[in-house]
């Protein structure tokens, strides 16, 4: 008998508890009208990005791929990502209609930029990097002089006793105070 009625009782309880819950859930539900506006965040693109090699088109592991989401002229931060082994790397957290200045770095190879409007749910991107090309310099074919640690293949700094760019004059044009040779 003890045990009919415990069962009862237990019985009675679940069902109200559970009563009383969807009653709590119906409560949860109208407060969210009433409390804080939920802002849904804007539709984002699906960006792909492949980084290959210029000259043979073979993919680049582990390059950096950097976006800076732009507003107005103002950089609002960057997202950083590396490439797979196919040279690929993947971002689908930048909203529809965003500006973003895109970088890849890769040791070995030239920095690339480019700034892309994106405009479109997926788009995809292949990025070319080059080798570094050779420094330019205006002193060209030119081989050091051991004894005195200034260029010989240029003749502009001979017996001037300045070292040449100095004194805020060109070394092209002769100094007013030297004479002028002329060659006949």
């Amino acid at each position: 008998m003890l045990r009919r009625s415990f069962l009862r009782f237990c019985l009675a309880l679940a069902s109200f508890s559970l009563i009383a819950g969807s009653f709590a859930l119906r409560a949860q539900d109208d407060n969210s009208r009433h409390g804080r506006k939920y802002k849904a965040p804007p539709p984002s693109a699906r960006i792909e990005v492949t980084v290959v090699r210029d000259y043979n088109g073979k993919p680049i592991e582990q390059a950096h791929v950097i976006f800076h989401p732009i507003e107005g002229d103002k950089d609002k931060g960057t997202l950083e990502l590396k490439t797979n082994e196919d040279g690929k790397a993947l971002i689908d957290v930048i909203p529809i209609g965003d500006t973003v200045a895109l970088q890849v770095i890769a040791n070995g190879f030239q920095t690339y930029g480019q700034v892309y409007k994106i405009d479109k749910p997926n788009m995809s991107m292949e990025v070319r990097l080059k080798r570094p090309a050779p420094q330019y310099s205006v002193y060209k074919n030119s081989t050091a002089n051991p004894g005195s640690g200034s260029s010989s293949g240029t003749g502009n700094n001979s017996g001037s006793g300045k070292p040449s760019g100095s004194g805020g004059q060109s070394d092209a044009q002769p100094n007013a105070s030297q004479p002028q040779s002329q060659s006949k």
